[in-house]
């Protein structure tokens, strides 16, 4: 996701998400939990512009993505998305989900780590989301379930088909997606679905422990190394150690490069800048 200023200047008015910031760590909490933060139009498209919002900023280093209440999400609205997508023509809802992918790109290219904090229910596009971001923490309660082909709609919905066999394999990702069934925390571990499971009730401490660990390290390799994680997904090795060796090259330049020398010498920690 480019830097470079493309819409309107920053806004601290999100009415369909909780943000907060400190100390490099931005948290980005659905707030719907009445409705078990189901998504509508607009938090789709807060969730998109936030995240580009902080793409072209440098003060955020980590982003905590948590549901309020008694789940993460449980997707899409049944009447404010689903009931209104039935009388939408074919242009409008392929714009609909164009920005639907939109936002789970923009979690996949922001230039910082993602942390989703799932407990209870991620379903639908909720349980896309959190499979977007590049660390999954839960605690026990935590189930997932993609429910496309529940609703009579195709399983790789929002970039699933591409994101699921590449972090639990094909053979369970065609399940998954195939037959929608949930799938709870101790089996969503197991085949990698999530990075690490708590004890109840604190997947969001452990989210925040996390993304101030990335916060407090060096941004910019952190930022080189998601960028080429994606990147290379579909690269021929040829392809990809050339794009690693252009990557490292230019990070040898850097800053945080020589501070890891300097720190090493002197027999302290490294003050990590992120250059």
């Amino acid at each position: 996701m480019s830097p470079f200023t493309g819409s309107a200047a920053r806004t601290s008015d999100w009415k369909h998400l909780r943000v907060e910031h400190a100390d490099g760590v931005a948290t980005v909490t659905l707030a719907r939990p009445e409705k078990l933060n189901a998504l509508t139009f607009g938090a789709y498209a807060d969730l998109r512009d936030l995240l580009a919002e902080f793409s072209r900023e440098k003060a955020v280093r980590a982003l905590v993505l948590a549901g309020e209440g008694r789940g993460f999400c449980s997707g899409g609205d049944v009447d404010e998305i689903i009931g209104a997508t039935l009388s939408m023509d074919t242009a409008q809802l392929l714009d609909f989900n164009r920005m639907t992918g939109q936002v789970v790109r923009a979690v996949r290219e922001c230039p910082f780590p993602v942390i989703a904090a799932v407990h209870g229910v991620a379903a639908g596009a909720g349980a896309v989301l959190a499979l977007a971001a590049d660390f999954r923490i839960a605690d026990p309660t935590a189930r997932f379930a993609f429910l496309f082909t529940r609703v009579g709609l195709s399983g790789g919905d929002m970039g699933a088909a591409y994101l699921l066999p590449r972090v639990v394999g094909l053979g369970h990702a065609t399940r998954l997606l195939m037959l929608g069934e949930p799938v709870r925390a101790p089996e969503a571990e197991r085949i990698g679905l999530i990075s690490e499971l708590t004890e109840e009730g604190r997947a969001d401490e452990a989210a925040q422990t996390l993304a101030h660990r990335l916060a407090d390290g060096p941004a910019l390799a952190y930022a080189q190394t998601k960028a080429l994680l994606t990147a290379e997904l579909d690269m021929p090795l040829a392809a990809a150690v050339e794009m690693d060796a252009s990557t490292q090259a230019l990070l040898m330049n850097g800053e945080d490069y020589a501070e890891f020398h300097a720190a090493f010498t002197e027999k302290r920690p490294p003050k990590w800048q992120g250059r």
